[in-house]
């Protein structure tokens, strides 16, 4: 029987055009769906939820191979920089 592998990856954003925590739900509700979507993931706010301008999103596969579940994730944290509005303070990988 093989093991399931899960990569787990973490991305703390900056988002400076932020007004009010409506708004920054508002952007991360698309963005979280967008990358559900596109790279069949899990997707959450994990960190600074009470932060209008900052905002840690965990993305989380599972595979059986470590290889293909670090690269989904390392491909969804690539969108999810290129797709907001904002500075990424910190990325993270860990394959657990």
């Amino acid at each position: 029987m093989h093991q399931a592998r899960v990569a787990v990856g973490t991305v703390e954003l900056h988002l400076p055009d932020v007004d009010s925590l409506k708004g920054k739900r508002h952007i991360l509700k698309g963005l979280k769906e967008k990358v559900r979507q596109r790279f069949e993931v899990s997707v959450a706010e994990v960190n600074h939820q009470d932060t209008w301008q900052r905002a840690t999103l965990a993305v989380a596969c599972v595979s059986p191979d470590s290889r293909h579940a670090n690269e989904v994730v390392s491909k969804a944290l690539d969108f999810i920089e290129a797709s907001v509005d904002g500075h990424v303070i910190d990325v993270q990988i860990e394959i657990l």
